[in-house]
């Protein structure tokens, strides 16, 4: 019997775009289908035609419903994919809104995208799928309880674990071709709010772990003790004067976030402010929580999302008037300030000194939330400047994933691991650091690119059988589109600094040479090659 092999074509030393391919025999399945977020080289990967062919996967096994690991499972079935997509209940009803949210957030976005005047003569954007193919995949959706074994497809057995890190997230156990799998998906923290710690079996052959925080130690806190220091933040910034600005994920971490403020608003401790829960898409999925309140851990009632001090903003227009109050608490999406209504609250209040921009979840290598939260004095959103003046504050503790001795607890406490144990879903520092520190305990750990695919033999170290794709090592974290933009959102800056205005052209001509003398070279090439 041949054993199964694993073909990287998501986070492969990033933290985006899950998708693992496994082949044994005659039967090829996928782990997750996830949407690539992050640099405009990454998304760019969402448009490209995948490198295998849909019509040959047997089945999906499905971790959770992010959409960094579901978010490509309509253009799968629009490529003509047709077989079942296993998972559990709860996520088989997040994804409802999730999916059918991504699909029109891609319409949009690219008839947004198309209209801007900086892309003025280049060829048009395409949707990478349609409101139709979201339907057609849920269509495909078939649930199976936790710990429970199951057919997958022809020689993958299958069991799904809970992973802890949001609902109905899980590990994806498989048994084919003699070895034993385990794919972690995301891993939840200690003291995580509605979900209870993670587990999974034991014995295994080859390990893919995630390693987001593979580099960090978080301060071990209590819910209560998260509660205080959220409110803390939530006091400093309303003294502020100016409006609160919190970007969110819509699954998990917006429903934590209200569970939060609902008791703090009891308690007296916000002060009466208005909370605007301005993401239509968090306030289908806080519906789903509510359905599930019976099985979440640290809820007691639905009436938690339901609080008096609470808003769901549901309409557009009233979406842009919440700009023109001060001293509100607006929880707005995307997490990652990558699209949604968040973009425009960060244009009317980045500039303002009174304004607190308060990130509560990780930020991906080349995203906005990321570039704001690392310093940036200036960002450019949708084509416009603007000045960052607002203060810039984090909260760690809502994090939905294990850090870096958790990550290291949960491993070890899958052994005896046979073969190879491959860190994935992790930026290059990530992986590195949480690598150090499994060293001395385990023999084979192995830090796969996207593209690279391996076999895995029962009982052996993994074996490499094809590289990974070198155009994507400078891309995964940030590339040349973030370079520009925070080069181009700074120039006219760096120029006024110039005193003489005969000196500020001067240093125009010379970076225009610049761009000539690149121009020249390449024609040079090309005229050799001819």
């Amino acid at each position: 019997m041949r054993p199964p092999t694993v073909t990287i074509h998501g986070a492969g030393r990033t933290v985006t775009g899950s998708c693992y391919e496994v082949a044994c025999g005659d039967s090829v399945i996928l782990v997750d289908c996830g949407l690539f977020q992050g640099s405009r080289t990454l998304e760019t990967l969402n448009h490209t035609a995948a490198s295998f062919d849909a019509k040959a996967i047997d089945a999906v096994i499905l971790t959770h419903a992010h959409l960094d690991h579901s978010g490509l499972l309509p253009k799968l079935v629009a490529n003509g994919f047709s077989g079942p997509i296993w998972t559990t209940a709860p996520t088989a009803d997040l994804l409802v809104p999730m999916l059918a949210d991504a699909a029109r957030l891609q319409e949009q976005e690219t008839t947004r995208r198309n209209r801007r005047h900086d892309r003025a003569g280049d060829p048009p954007i395409q949707a990478i799928y349609t409101m139709a193919d979201a339907d057609a995949a849920l269509d495909l959706i078939q649930t199976q309880p936790q710990e429970s074994p199951f057919t997958a497809a022809p020689g993958f057995e299958a069991v799904l674990w809970n992973a802890g890190h949001i609902l109905g997230s899980s590990s994806v156990e498989l048994r084919c071709g003699g070895s034993r799998l385990l794919f972690s998906g995301d891993l939840g923290p200690a003291h995580k709010a509605f979900e209870p710690d993670p587990v999974g079996p034991t014995g295994l052959d080859h390990v893919f772990c995630e390693s987001t925080y593979g580099d960090r130690e978080r301060e071990t806190v209590t819910i209560e003790e998260r509660r205080e220091i959220l409110a803390t933040e939530v006091e400093a910034a309303l003294a502020r004067g100016g409006n609160l600005i919190i970007p969110v994920f819509a699954l998990e971490r917006t429903q934590e976030l209200l569970l939060d403020l609902a008791r703090l608003a009891s308690a007296g401790r916000l002060g009466g402010a208005s909370i605007f829960i301005d993401a239509p898409l968090a306030t289908r999925i806080t519906g789903v929580f509510s359905r599930y309140s019976r099985q979440l851990e640290d809820i007691e009632s639905r009436d938690s999302f339901d609080h008096p001090s609470f808003h769901f903003v549901d309409d557009a227009a009233e979406s842009r008037r919440l700009n023109e109050t001060s001293g509100s608490i607006i929880l707005a999406g995307s997490g990652m300030c990558e699209g949604g209504r968040v973009r425009y609250h960060l244009l009317a209040n980045l500039d303002r000194r009174d304004s607190t921009i308060l990130f509560v979840g990780f930020q991906a290598g080349g995203t906005l939330g990321r570039t704001i939260l690392d310093g940036a004095r200036r960002v450019r959103i949708s084509g416009r400047d603007t000045v960052v003046r607002a203060a810039i504050q984090k909260i760690d503790s809502y994090s939905a994933h294990a850090d870096r001795t958790e990550l290291k607890e949960w491993i070890l406490a899958r052994r005896p691991i046979a073969g190879s144990l491959f860190l994935t879903h992790g930026e290059a520092a990530a992986v590195t650091g949480l690598r150090s520190l499994l060293e001395p305990d385990l023999a084979s750990i192995i830090a796969p690119e996207i593209g690279e695919a391996y076999e895995l033999p029962a009982g052996a170290p993994a074996r490499r059988i094809k590289t990974g794709r070198m155009d994507l090592r400078d891309a995964v974290e940030s590339d040349w589109q973030n370079d520009y933009a925070r080069f181009a959102v700074d120039l006219k800056h760096e120029l006024q600094q110039i005193e003489a205005a005969g000196r500020r052209r001067e240093a125009i001509a010379r970076m225009r040479d610049i761009l000539v003398q690149y121009r020249d070279a390449r024609e040079k090439r090309r005229r050799k090659q001819g």
